[in-house]
């Protein structure tokens, strides 16, 4: 007799949800996590006045932090593979809220000069300690969540960056407005700080949870996730690999060259909206600052629920018997041909029509960001921090070159259009990447030495 569907619907019965905790922590400290990255975006126009920044020079002080996360990326997932993302993820957490703490006492130095440099300089370092926050998060996902339920888990933590802006960028705006800039960077340090404590005490991995049961860990295990954080190296083959051979291994394969691609093409999106787009409100469109802050929520908002929405479609489309590949394309795909309507803010002068433009393109953005669900499907189960901080280095390239590229085209145009072509040109390369160079999306064996 068939027992598999009573005991499944009594396992279920019996299942914890300890793992929807865990997704909420990783969701609160990517929230955190991009609201440091745009303390400058928000600050900006008052920092320019103050230090007489042009647009060249912002745009290089707006890549220092990209140029050390993406150095970062390789130690970052080698250092998850082997210590592991709770120690890791604490760390980086602890650092990173530390270098924003300092970022408001920059002013101190005495000269203009002195304190551009230590701004670059502390945007530099919290690149560098952010650096594991994304592989850790994808490697947290892989350990906690079955396959069917990846996509949404992975778009809920990767829509934090549109969360972020919904609630700190009127924040941080109104805090700028009322007390100045420098009060951003205390307020927003001070809660990583606290949030590092946090991620200490409840982290741990499914099979040493204390609160996890049975039934949970099984359907976790049963379902792909890697209940014990890693997954152990067969004897005489990956453990004896080096990390190059492993990197080289990972950069040989076409599909996860593809991905690692459209990765880079779609945060050409995020680094717009992390960096130029309330400047772009302020000066191309002569917003307030405060109201800049909270015009740019709106296409926040609009984000959030694309991305929530994108990862709920494609786990769908898999329990309806859809492939992996099918599922995961289909809203990257679909997502990302919404998105080249930010062009259209080029021809159109009326404010509102600009905003529901950018809410339609960042919520195409948002149903398209399935990447890090894609890492967590394809990624050898042996270098999971490994092919994320890969992952991660592409994608975040895009932090180097797009605010300095925007910079030039600004300062040389005298406005954003250009701009605004180049980030939606990002968009369409990212359809291609999937479908040309992505083939099947499926999990990558590691050839042993």
């Amino acid at each position: 007799m068939d027992m598999s569907r009573p005991a499944s619907a009594a396992d279920a019965a019996k299942r914890t949800k300890v793992r929807y905790a865990i997704l909420l922590l990783i969701f609160l400290i990517t929230t955190l996590n991009y609201a440091d990255r745009a303390t400058l975006s928000v600050t900006g126009s008052a920092m320019r006045n103050e230090f007489s920044l042009d647009a060249i020079r912002m745009g290089y002080i707006f890549s220092a932090f990209s140029w050390a996360y993406v150095l970062a990326q390789l130690p970052a997932g080698w250092l998850l593979d082997r210590f592991g993302a709770r120690r890791v993820y604490a760390a980086s957490i602890f650092l990173w809220s530390l270098f924003t703490l300092l970022q408001s006492s920059i002013g101190l130095l005495g000269s203009a000069g002195a304190a551009v440099i230590a701004l670059f300089a502390l945007r530099f370092a919290m690149g560098a300690a952010e650096s594991p926050a994304f592989p850790a998060n994808a490697k947290v996902v892989a350990s906690w969540f079955p396959t069917n339920e990846r996509g949404t888990a992975s778009a809920i933590f990767n829509s934090a960056q549109y969360f972020a802006a919904v609630v700190f960028t009127p924040l941080m705006a109104w805090l700028t407005h009322m007390f100045g800039w420098q009060t951003v960077y205390v307020v927003m340090g001070a809660g990583g700080l606290l949030l590092a404590l946090t991620w200490l005490k409840m982290m741990k991995n499914p099979a040493d949870h204390p609160r996890v049961s049975p039934a949970e860990l099984d359907y976790i295990q049963q379902g792909g996730g890697v209940v014990t954080g890693h997954q152990q190296a067969r004897p005489g083959g990956i453990e004896r690999t080096g990390g190059w051979s492993l990197v080289r291994q990972l950069l040989s394969n076409r599909m996860l060259l593809g991905v690692y691609l459209a990765q880079y093409c779609i945060n050409v999106l995020t680094y717009f909206f992390l960096t130029w787009f309330p400047i772009y409100l302020v000066q191309a469109r002569g917003m307030t600052i405060l109201h800049a802050g909270l015009v740019a929520s709106l296409p926040a908002i609009c984000g959030f629920s694309g991305g929530v929405l994108g990862g709920i479609l494609s786990d769908g489309l898999i329990r309806r018997g859809h492939s992996l590949t099918v599922a995961r394309k289909v809203p990257i795909v679909g997502g990302m041909l919404l998105s080249v309507s930010i062009i259209g803010c080029n021809y159109v002068s009326t404010d509102w029509i600009v905003v529901a433009l950018m809410s339609l393109a960042f919520f195409g953005k948002g149903i398209g960001a399935l990447g890090w669900a894609v890492v967590a499907d394809t990624s050898p189960k042996e270098a999971l921090g490994l092919s994320g901080g890969i992952f991660n280095m592409f994608g975040n390239v895009a932090g180097i070159v797009t605010p300095i590229v925007i910079g030039y085209l600004v300062a040389q145009s005298g406005s954003f259009n250009g701009a605004l072509v180049f980030v939606g040109a990002n968009a369409l390369l990212t359809v291609f990447s999937y479908l040309v160079i992505v083939k099947d999306i499926k999990r990558v064996e590691l050839r042993q030495a």
